[in-house]
């Protein structure tokens, strides 16, 4: 990468980085006047048919992955220039989704300190194994992988039990603020779920949060996924670690249909985020028009399929293959134990 590109790209990206109040109570309003809308219509659907409580549900688990992203940029303060706004828009956020607001923050600051380094994995990021390593590890070690790395498992069991089931719990380890602000979030959503279950009936309730909160769950870790599993995608060792090459290389263009773009916040301009995580959501795209270094080939929803094959880093050859394309280098001998 051309040392031009290196010493300029900040003062390529500070000009975008200055949160506007406006624009961020404008996408508060607008997005949670939505989601209760849509919540009130999910009540009356139900004495229609199920089926259409599922059908408005996946509007519903849109708005959530948007108020996700609204979370995840006050844990970067790219949200609101306050400080306190984006504390007290952060736990608020973090109650509507079930994530604490502390604990994930922390660990997506370590993320975007690491992506990308082989040395630094297994905070923040999907489990990741190099072809050399999984080939060593043990019988049970790489069922476990595989599960891992599975879509039904991954997708479909793993995202909701997370966001559902494991954030409700601190890790080992985890500081007072964070399990203090865990037993709050907890407590806020046990406040939301009583008072809605009053009004409405506790199976109710169920019927509709829960769907939404699972499909929700799963294509936020789908984003996830694909922002950092896809060909061509940037590993290295510490010694050639780049945080520039890291970001414009590791981190993917998901370019979305308008509607899906909204959804998502806008996060589909991941390599631009990583350069630049103090960017508010709404001024990535105008960053990305605006400067040709971040106009990278971009993944679609069709060509990002094909990332649901890749399993394993070949570190000797530098990409991210499949198991059977794995197989295969063992046994040219393109890959070695």
């Amino acid at each position: 990468m051309p040392d031009s590109v290196k010493d300029n790209w900040k003062e390529m990206v500070v000009q975008y980085s200055h949160p506007q109040r406006w624009r961020s109570i404008w996408q508060l309003i607008d997005t949670l006047v939505l989601y209760v809308f849509i919540w009130v219509m999910m009540y009356f659907s139900l004495r229609i048919n199920y089926w259409l409580t599922v059908l408005l549900a996946l509007i519903g688990a849109g708005l959530l992955v948007r108020l996700f992203i609204f979370f995840h940029d006050c844990g970067h303060g790219s949200f609101f220039a306050s400080r306190k706004a984006n504390t007290f828009w952060g736990y608020v956020l973090g109650v509507l989704i079930f994530t604490p607001c502390d604990l994930w923050w922390h660990e997506h600051a370590i993320h975007h300190a690491s992506a990308g380094n082989l040395d630094k994995r297994g905070v923040g990021d999907i489990w990741t194994l190099t072809a050399q390593e999984y080939l060593r590890a043990s019988r049970w070690t790489r069922i476990k992988y595989c599960l891992a790395r599975n879509p039904v498992c991954l997708f479909l069991i793993g995202a909701p039990v997370m966001f559902i089931v494991l954030h409700r719990f601190p890790k080992k380890g985890a500081a007072k603020k964070e399990l203090a602000n865990i037993h709050l979030t907890n407590l806020g959503i046990v406040i939301m779920a009583f008072a809605i279950s009053m009004i409405i009936g506790f199976k109710n309730y169920l019927f509709i949060q829960l769907p939404m909160s699972i499909m929700a769950s799963s294509v936020g870790i789908w984003l996830f996924y694909v922002q950092h599993q896809f060909e061509g995608v940037y590993w290295r060792r510490t010694p050639e670690w780049d945080f520039v090459e890291e970001s414009l290389l590791g981190a993917s263009f998901y370019k979305l249909p308008s509607g899906l773009q909204w959804f998502s916040g806008n996060i589909g301009f991941h390599h631009i985020h990583h350069l630049g995580p103090r960017i508010p959501n709404y001024s990535l795209e105008q960053c990305y028009t605006e400067n040709p270094l971040f106009h990278i080939k971009p993944l679609t929803l069709l060509s990002s399929l094909k990332t649901l094959g890749l399993r394993v880093w070949d570190e000797q050859n530098r990409q991210l293959i499949s198991f059977r394309e794995m197989r295969k280098r063992l046994g040219s001998g393109l890959i070695s134990i």
